[in-house]
This record gives C-alpha cells, sequence and structure tokens, in this order.
C-alpha cells in the first residue's frame, strides 16, 4: 500500500495475523455464560501452541469457562497510522490437570494482574479464529505537534 492509495475500511485478518496480534497485547477478555446470561471477564494471556492460556482462581471465571464454549476477545489501536484491530477466538476451555501438561505451563511468564493466587491455568482450544483491522475514522487519532519558537503545542 502506498501512501496516496487509500486504507481499506475493513480488512479481515489471516488466522497467523490473528495469532500474532494475539501475542502483542496482555489483555483479552473472555465471554462465558452464567446463569443463563453472558458475562464478560477481564483476562492477562498467553498465546501457547495456538491456544490462548490464563490463570485464575477457584470462582465464578472457572466454573463458567472449563468444559464450555467460550469467546475471547482481544483489541489493539496503532496511533501512528490511526488503525485498530479486534480478534477473537471461539473455542472449548479447559483446565490443565495433567503433570506433563502442568508443569510445561508453569514455566510461561504468565502473572496475574490482581492480587491474590490464581493456581488454575485454563486453555482455550480454538475452533474458530477471526480478525479484523480498520481505520479509526472519529476518536482517539495520533496527536500533531507544532514546534513554535522553541515551544511545543500538541493537537490532538
Amino acid at each position: 500500500m502506498t501512501e496516496t492509495e487509500p486504507l481499506a475500511a475493513t480488512e479481515q485478518l489471516t488466522v497467523p495475523q490473528c495469532w500474532t496480534l494475539l501475542r502483542s497485547t496482555p489483555l483479552g477478555r473472555l465471554a462465558t455464560v452464567v446463569d443463563g446470561r453472558p458475562d464478560i471477564h477481564p483476562v492477562n494471556h498467553l498465546v501457547d501452541h495456538g491456544t490462548v492460556l490464563f490463570r485464575t482462581a477457584d470462582g465464578t471465571k472457572l466454573r463458567a469457562a472449563v468444559g464450555h464454549e467460550v469467546a475471547f476477545e482481544a483489541d489493539g489501536y496503532d496511533a501512528d497510522v490511526g488503525r485498530a484491530w479486534s480478534v477473537v477466538v471461539k473455542g472449548t476451555a479447559r483446565e490443565i490437570s495433567e503433570l506433563d501438561e502442568s508443569l510445561g505451563v508453569m514455566i510461561l511468564p504468565l502473572f496475574p494482574w490482581q492480587a491474590g493466587p490464581k493456581p488454575r491455568y485454563v486453555r482455550i482450544e480454538p475452533a474458530s479464529v477471526t480478525g479484523r483491522r480498520f481505520v479509526v475514522s472519529g476518536g482517539m487519532r495520533p496527536a500533531t505537534v507544532f514546534r513554535v519558537a522553541g515551544s511545543s503545542i500538541v493537537v490532538t
């Protein structure tokens, strides 16, 4: 794409592009069903062998996820080019319980953001991975900096 060529309104991402973007951000949202109603849980995650991995404690999130179909979504924004992206992974969540697999994930740099023990590891095994990237037409845009006689004025 050249500077004079207009950006497409929406670009469908390939699966490898989706995984690359998921690796670039530590935070996403886990969508589950709790008591028959949709629920969203923010989680920090890692991409591990074509799956999404997160840690949690006993509780609602673990019960709603493990053994069920879930969706995981992460997104980002590139202020330099004014484009945003969104990736959705849909699949089945399962708790890691086998010794070999448990030892393998315990060495990964996946540390809880919230205080308290998070001893349970959950892996989302994808049935589908989709994503899109698009030009942001309003809202956040890169700041423009003007320099006037040694002073900077930032216009957003």
